[in-house]
């Protein structure tokens, strides 16, 4: 499987959008304790949102899509209750 995530600072609420091929949750684990480049400066970070795929190419097509303005209001509407 591989999985598209949506992490929020704890900080700032800023929003990261990964994919990985393993657990979400282990990748998590490692934000959190500072191995990603990316991310290291706003830790703790907050598992949010995850989908998962069956292929590699559909799952980072859709990090792509994710990172995009579309794909900003798309997860701004699928977490409409959780944003409240």
């Amino acid at each position: 499987m591989y999985f598209v995530y949506l992490l929020e600072s704890e900080q700032d609420k800023s929003w990261y959008v990964g994919y990985t091929p393993n657990n979400p949750i282990d990748r998590l684990k490692k934000h959190n304790s500072l191995q990603v480049y990316y991310t290291k400066r706003k830790a703790p970070w907050k598992l949010i949102y995850f989908e998962s795929y069956l292929n590699r190419s559909d799952a980072t097509g859709r990090e792509k899509f994710l990172k995009s303005g579309s794909g900003h209001v798309f997860l701004k509407k699928q977490l409409k209750n959780y944003l409240r």
